[in-house]
């Protein structure tokens, strides 16, 4: 598995990250075969492939319904071999997202996600935007609250996870690492990751299969006469694109897993 740097924050992280929403929630997510939150034993044997894979980067968030806290069962004892990314702003409760990026709102969200992954402390944390906050003036408040978190040393570095070019632009102000989309059928955030680079910023990749449809067609369109399955080519056009940090991939599949990082083998 290939390393590469976090921007300028030390870090080192794998170019393929395991997002885990699939760990915890079953509304609003597409599952290959329909929608089922894995057992216990399923969700111990795709971190310990994970792990065997070389992913170093996990990728959670408190709207991922049982995720942090299941991730804390699974992770005891390893703790210091991963790099965990969490997030502050969302809540998903009876199939609807609930948004609040106040000062107290932040704090106590990032207080109950280190009880939940049963550690002291989390590498980074990701403001989870509704495409609004990260447009508007109070923005502000939260990353003082979370600047605040960083000195208390219970966050390493921090950023947003954007849904508009211009927010993530901004992100880039005063944050450490950002998050976008980017994949065959959307490349308007490659302004925002050219940015980055130029900064020195870390950047993660969402979506890079257009939330699993690059299989399908989707993301998969752009790569007519590119010799390469539609996944390949959707995740080597992402960790080929200067900045990128690392891509994540969601699953429950240890064989998916797998197969995502085969094909991104000789980046």
């Amino acid at each position: 598995m290939e390393m590469r740097p976090l921007g300028s924050t030390g870090l080192v992280v794998s170019v393929i990250g395991l997002g885990t929403v699939k760990l915890g929630r079953d509304q609003g997510v597409r599952y290959p075969g329909g929608a089922r939150i894995p057992s216990d034993d399923e969700a111990r044997e795709l971190i310990h492939a994970a792990a065997d894979l070389g992913i170093t980067l996990i990728d959670t968030a408190p709207a991922y319904g049982t995720s942090e806290a299941r991730l804390g069962a699974l992770l005891a004892g390893q703790r210091d071999r991963w790099t965990i990314v969490t997030k502050v702003g969302e809540e998903f409760e009876g199939g609807v997202s609930r948004f609040d990026f106040s000062a107290a709102a932040v704090r106590a969200s990032v207080e109950r996600s280190l009880a939940r992954l049963r550690t002291d402390r989390v590498e980074c944390v990701l403001i989870h935007s509704d495409g609004v906050i990260e447009n508007a003036p109070a923005i502000d408040d939260t990353i003082d609250e979370l600047e605040r978190l960083k000195a208390r040393g219970l966050v390493q570095y921090f950023g947003a996870s954007t849904k508009t070019v211009s927010g993530g632009l901004r992100s880039l102000d005063r944050c450490d690492v950002v998050m976008v989309t980017l994949n065959l059928a959307a490349k308007d955030d490659l302004s925002v990751i050219a940015e980055a680079r130029k900064r020195s910023k870390g950047v993660f990749i969402k979506k890079a299969l257009a939330s699993g449809h690059a299989a399908v067609g989707g993301a998969g369109a752009g790569t007519a006469g590119l010799g390469l399955d539609p996944v390949g080519a959707s995740l080597r056009f992402a960790l080929n694109t200067p900045g990128v940090s690392s891509v994540i991939v969601g699953t429950s599949s240890p064989t998916h897993l797998a197969e995502n990082c085969r094909v991104v083998g000789g980046v």
